[in-house]
């Protein structure tokens, strides 16, 4: 008789910890900080149909890494989530800290009970009423549920350390948008691995948006084309990278490795 084969409750947690963590660290980071008027997002993301920063609700923004179809669903569902509550109640029901918290219900149980985590990391931020003094917030929400309430700045997926060090060092706060653009940017442009020359990010790889608080109502605001290029830091070249073909079509997945190796059908991550 063949013994079932056995392993520890803490054997499949760690194993399923380990598996989410890599597909979130295979591709392309994403950068969510405070600033004076509100919150930028940065992402690394050379597709120009699949985003991986949107809206959720009027004063609500949302980012996210890993498998595309997964953050994708969770978007959808936070919308819905959204849409519910402030219909059912009031727009001004409609915040950051319930809408994360619903995500982290939402992963911590899939993390549990399912047979395979969701290979995501995602940002929920939130600004105050135009006219308001209300600090933003940041929320972090991991695979398995976690939830970290950030004061200012936020980095998610990719190699996360030179980014994180880049930003301690250049980050202030009370920055201006153009201010802010440019310390995202360079901190997304650290060398990866052991590669020691710093990445040359132009407008054609990053999506950028913002939550501005002095907006009346929808304070999402997406930021492309020349209104970006005039924000960039100077020496950005506009377009793809110097050594890599331009990635100018629409179909380009936003969740491609990020170290140019080649991911299994629908399994890319960013």
């Amino acid at each position: 008789m063949t013994l079932p084969y056995y392993a520890s409750a803490e054997q499949i947690m760690r194993d399923r910890s380990e598996l989410a963590r890599k597909g979130i660290a295979r591709g392309r980071s994403v950068i969510a900080l405070s600033y004076a008027d509100g919150v930028l997002f940065v992402a690394e993301n050379p597709s120009k149909a699949l985003h991986k920063i949107s809206e959720l609700y009027d004063r609500l923004g949302f980012a996210a890494v890993g498998k595309y179809n997964e953050f994708e669903s969770l978007r959808r569902s936070g919308i819905m989530h959204a849409d519910m509550r402030g219909y059912s109640y009031d727009r001004r029901d409609v915040t950051g800290r319930a809408l994360a918290n619903a995500y982290a219900q939402t992963l911590g149980s899939i993390f549990t009970d399912q047979p395979k985590p969701f290979e995501v990391e995602i940002c929920v931020a939130e600004v105050g009423r135009a006219g308001s003094d209300e600090a933003a917030q940041l929320y972090r929400i991991t695979y398995d549920g976690s939830i970290v309430d950030e004061p200012q700045f936020v980095v998610m997926g990719g190699n996360t350390e030179p980014i994180l060090t880049a930003l301690r060092s250049s980050y202030r706060p009370g920055l201006s948008l153009e201010d802010a653009v440019g310390v995202a940017v360079r901190a997304l442009q650290q060398p990866l691995g052991n590669d020691a020359t710093p990445r040359n990010l132009g407008r054609g790889e990053l999506e950028v948006a913002v939550l501005e608080q002095a907006r009346p109502r929808r304070a999402f605001r997406r930021i492309s084309g020349a209104a970006l290029e005039a924000l960039l830091p100077a020496g950005t070249v506009d377009g793809a990278e110097p050594d890599a073909p331009a990635t100018g079509t629409g179909g380009t997945d936003p969740d491609g490795p990020a170290s140019g190796s080649e991911a299994a059908p629908g399994q890319s991550s960013d």
